[in-house]
């Protein structure tokens, strides 16, 4: 596979975002599949889209592409915050691609976040702009990266090793099992198996899980029953094959 950025497509733009915005979007639709079943092509959306980037012509799920030089760190920095919640609530959220490049416009890494792990608690709110800016009042947002659980991304490219396309989308049906019609049960979920994720052993009790109450009713004062709420989403990650339970409190990751 060819890494390297094609110059020649962003030949008219003067922009140096402009240039790295169309570089990586034609080298996303020239090289990458569908996570979700497997078509060999993604459809580049036009630019009056402004909800994806691209679309798979089999299944119809739709894809944004950030890109950033280097690694990308704890934060992707995103538009308009009222936007971004918006869209992560709306049905026709897109999926989210991150990629890594490097100084001389190679990729060297492609990972997906699927859309229903974008849920409020990981999109962070930024200053509005001061009253003498250009955009005074304009407030834009971050997405949180280092809060979305691992099992929300799904590696396509490592340091320019291309995963198994099969492999990819076994992993993108099993992560689906998590998703929730509801945007506050999605969120709940995904917290308690993010708490579960910071649990060391994989085999490990109900108090375990309890340790992290007082993190859980920070996050979602409005519930005053912290516990039950956990007993809860330990259910629904055994019944959606992400724990097992071996009885009398005790569980174990699969």
């Amino acid at each position: 596979m060819n890494f390297n950025f094609d110059a020649k497509v962003a030949l008219q733009y003067k922009s140096s975002s402009q240039k790295i915005r169309v570089m990586s979007e034609s080298w996303v639709a020239d090289n990458i599949f569908c996570p979700s079943c497997g078509c060999m092509h993604l459809s580049h959306l036009s630019n009056n889209m402004p909800v994806a980037d691209f679309q798979c012509g089999e299944c119809g799920e739709l894809y944004e592409l950030k890109s950033k030089k280097g690694k990308i760190g704890k934060k992707i920095v995103d538009g308009a915050y009222s936007t971004m919640i918006e869209r992560i609530t709306d049905a026709n959220n897109p999926n989210l691609f991150v990629m890594e490049y490097s100084d001389d416009l190679q990729v060297r890494t492609l990972i997906l976040i699927p859309k229903f792990f974008l849920v409020p608690s990981v999109i962070e709110k930024r200053n509005s702009l001061r009253f003498d800016a250009r955009r005074a009042g304009w407030t834009g947002c971050n997405i949180l990266y280092y809060k979305i659980p691992e099992q929300g991304k799904i590696m396509l490219i490592d340091d320019q090793r291309m995963s198994d396309r099969n492999e990819v989308i076994t992993q993108y049906a099993r992560v689906k099992k998590l998703k929730s019609a509801d945007v506050d049960n999605q969120t709940w979920l995904l917290d308690v198996l993010s708490c579960v994720n910071l649990i060391s052993k994989t085999e490990f009790s109900l108090q375990d899980v309890y340790k992290f109450t007082r993190t859980l009713q920070i996050k979602h004062n409005e519930n005053h029953n912290i516990e039950a709420k956990i007993r809860q989403q330990l259910q629904i990650l055994r019944d959606r094959g992400y724990i097992e339970f071996l009885g009398r409190g005790q569980y174990r990751k699969i």
